[in-house]
């Protein structure tokens, strides 16, 4: 059953006697949920967009092929309420020297297992960066910004000279992507999803995440995840044939999360616009760059839209503060894709009061955050630190306020 949008979508109203009068339920603000669609979809859109949803939040158990290794039982269950995650489920990402360690595991730790099988340890003197799973809403218009949108924002080489050097990171689709698919087909493709824009394509970064997060083969990847740690018996824990899900069951939650509508702003008062004034005076919206627009989509209605994400989907070197020091793909240790900032007016309501923010939840404030740039935002964060007490306080309100 689809989760908090069952809310959204029919929201039950309860009665009480309290005196004279009674108390209801009220519909929840559809512009402050992680997990609604976007506006404008067709009625056979929004049946979509539920039964990946249901997907979605779907636990898997051992009698329905979890794992053997694996890291977490449903896609919801890392991604909580379709937003940032939590500490507890940060993935584990590990290689050598930038190679793969085909022999002893990788890419991704998986630190749980099914009964009889073992769980993946992480091998000695390996390359670790830890990855906090990112928001899910959004990403079908962030897959829907053209190509060259992108490109143009490129400065490889700091040709402008003014520090910030963004690039595009190019990659190739997996063989399982279709040429029709957005980012799929042979050849370089524009690396927009994960934390250093390591994936072109919202159907690869999909079936990856069954695969590796919960251990469930599928249509596209139908051969098991294994543990080169461990022996035979670990492969031979999971008696459920495969693949363990269908193209459909995946195709469904691709449909889901291409759907989700990112959270609204709030409204914009004179403290947050002096905020945004300061936000672009000290460079800060280089690189996490205001809104672009969209190009065509596999929705009609994603079409058009402005996106207003704060980000250019770029590669950045953020300093050695933030450094992990292990290559993605073609990305390097010190390089990391601008994360977008929507979502964080309402990201603490649904994390407990709790902030987590960069790749690997050591900020607990949009503050701290900003603190620990460096590289090219060095600039930027020596400008924040030196502005008046008042100033830094609408720059953050502003900030938080998207």
């Amino acid at each position: 059953m689809p989760r908090r949008w069952t809310a959204y979508a029919a929201p039950i109203l309860l009665a009480f006697a309290v005196g004279c009068g009674s108390l209801m339920t009220t519909e929840p603000n559809p512009d402050d949920l992680l997990d609604g669609p976007l506006g404008g979809l067709s009625p056979g859109e929004l049946a979509a967009f539920a039964e990946g949803d249901a997907q979605f939040g779907k636990p898997f158990s051992v009698n329905e092929g979890l794992g053997p290794i694996f890291n977490n039982v449903s896609c919801a269950s890392c991604h909580s309420g379709d937003g940032r995650g939590v500490p507890e489920n940060i993935l584990v990402r590990f290689s050598r020297g930038g190679d793969l360690i085909v022999e002893e595991g990788g890419p991704q730790l998986q630190d749980k297992a099914i009964p009889g099988a073992e769980p993946e340890q992480l091998p000695a003197a390996t390359d670790v960066s830890r990855r906090l799973p990112p928001p899910v809403f959004g990403i079908g218009l962030l897959e829907a910004i053209p190509d060259t949108a992108i490109l143009a924002l490129e400065d490889p080489t700091d040709q402008d000279g003014d520090g910030i050097s963004g690039r595009a990171h190019l990659v190739t689709a997996a063989d399982f992507v279709p040429a029709h698919e957005p980012g799929g087909g042979a050849g370089p493709r524009l690396g927009r999803f994960g934390r250093k824009a390591q994936v072109s394509s919202v159907l690869e970064q999909i079936v990856t995440a069954y695969h590796q997060d919960m251990g469930i083969t599928s249509d596209f990847l139908p051969d098991e995840n294994r543990n080169p740690q461990a022996g035979d018996g670990t492969q031979a824990a999971d008696r459920v044939g495969d693949p363990e899900v269908t193209a459909s069951v995946v195709r469904a939650v691709v449909a889901y999360v291409r759907m989700l509508a990112p959270p609204a702003p709030g409204a914009m008062t004179a403290r947050t616009a002096r905020g945004q004034e300061l936000f672009s005076q000290i460079a800060c919206a280089s690189c996490h760059v205001p809104s672009l627009r969209t190009g065509a989509s596999p929705v009609p209605s994603i079409a058009g839209r402005e996106v207003a994400a704060y980000t250019d989907l770029l590669l950045h070197d953020m300093g050695d503060e933030l450094a992990d020091y292990r290559p993605d793909r073609g990305a390097d240790g010190r390089e990391w894709r601008t994360t977008p900032l929507w979502g964080l007016r309402v990201m603490k309501d649904f994390l407990n009061g709790e902030a987590f923010l960069l790749h690997d939840a050591r900020a607990r404030s949009v503050e701290e955050a900003i603190l620990y740039h460096g590289g090219e935002a060095a600039a930027s964060r020596a400008a924040f630190d030196a502005l008046s007490a008042d100033d830094r306080q609408a720059l953050l309100e502003f900030v938080e306020s998207r």
